[in-house]
């Protein structure tokens, strides 16, 4: 059995485990390496640059039939849309003060926030509902993955 996130995911798409949130966004390679770089949030003009690289490499993995990197480029979706709401409602995007307490979430702690998340929200809504990416994704959990390549856990 491979170790932790050591594999090559294009190489073995089949050691790659869906799941709806964000879970391996950073370490499932090389989506990582390839993604991460277009992935910005600052703000509204940072989420529309970033949401137009991950829109074109979406494109070409689509184009790949490469469900693994299309699903990457959803997990960076998602993951803009919950950092830049984060920032939107929590000045700093401190969420927990210092004693480990949940802050109470401000409406708009940071305006620019907001709109770079409402950016990432809308692109994520249409990736999810491109019919290719709902027929490759049920064609990879049809299929399954081989629980003895895969590090994704539960």
């Amino acid at each position: 059995m491979a170790g932790e996130y050591d594999l090559d995911f294009r190489v073995h798409p089949e050691a790659y485990r869906y799941r709806s949130g964000e879970q391996g966004v950073f370490k499932v390679q090389p989506y990582k390496d390839e993604l991460l770089p277009d992935w910005g949030f600052k703000d509204e003009a940072a989420a529309e640059a970033s949401v137009g690289a991950l829109r074109e490499t979406y494109r070409a993995y689509r184009d790949q039939k490469d469900f693994v990197g299309m699903d990457m480029v959803r997990k960076y979706l998602q993951m803009g849309f919950t950092r830049a709401m984060r920032y939107a409602k929590y000045p700093g995007g401190q969420k927990y003060d210092e004693d480990g307490v949940e802050r109470d979430p401000q409406q708009w702690a940071d305006a620019e926030k907001r709109a770079a998340a409402v950016v990432f929200r809308d692109a994520w809504q249409a990736l999810t509902d491109d019919p290719a990416y709902q027929r490759l994704k049920e064609r990879h959990q049809d299929e399954g993955y081989d629980p003895d390549l895969s590090p994704m856990v539960d």
